[in-house]
């Protein structure tokens, strides 16, 4: 009965449940709200010194406002490749430059993006609770094969997928929250 490690399969369950939670996380941060977050440009590339580079690798971005965002990049010359880089993104935003800093404004959301910005936000929800799932699924089989193997008793595999389960509904809640209130945020604007 020593081969199979409750613990250890209880502690990859829960470290693939909060994967699928952080990258969910970071799903949600790029999903523009209507306000300005610097985060919003975290997935904009720029062609500079002779390769593609994150955005924040070749300047600061802040908010100056719940409206705009203000990008300085560290080398001048390299203001016109960001600020292609920033309309070419997909984002809608029109960045204007005074040689220095580029500001881009942040347009309010019209009622139709918003509806589309919710149904993003539920289809990455949607798609985590699955990756959720499937850490359940993984850690489920390998109680139940453990018993199988008479390496784990009846009561102990009970034990065993209560607990995979009370993760997964934890999880699952932790998404359904910050799904609700990035919803109310793409709503309120």
């Amino acid at each position: 009965m020593a081969d199979f490690d409750e613990d250890q399969v209880l502690m990859d369950a829960e470290e693939g449940m909060e994967g699928a939670r952080d990258s969910f996380g970071t799903a949600l941060s790029r999903v523009r709200a209507g306000r300005a977050s610097p985060s919003l440009l975290d997935g904009v590339r720029v062609q500079a010194y002779g390769s593609q580079m994150k955005l924040r690798d070749v300047a600061t971005v802040s908010a100056a406002d719940a409206r705009l965002l203000i990008v300085k990049p560290f080398d001048a010359g390299n203001i016109s490749a960001v600020e292609k880089a920033i309309m070419n993104a997909g984002l809608g935003l029109n960045p204007s430059s005074d040689g220095v800093v580029l500001r881009v404004p942040i347009p309010p959301l019209t009622e139709e993006r918003r509806k589309d910005l919710v149904k993003e936000v539920r289809r990455a929800a949607e798609d985590a609770k699955v990756a959720i799932r499937k850490a359940r699924r993984t850690a489920n089989d390998a109680f139940k094969k453990a018993e199988k193997d008479k390496e784990l008793s009846e009561d102990a595999l009970k034990r065993g997928l209560d607990q995979v389960q009370d993760l997964t509904d934890t999880f699952a809640k932790q998404i359904d929250t910050a799904v609700g209130q990035k919803e109310a945020e793409i709503m309120d604007d």
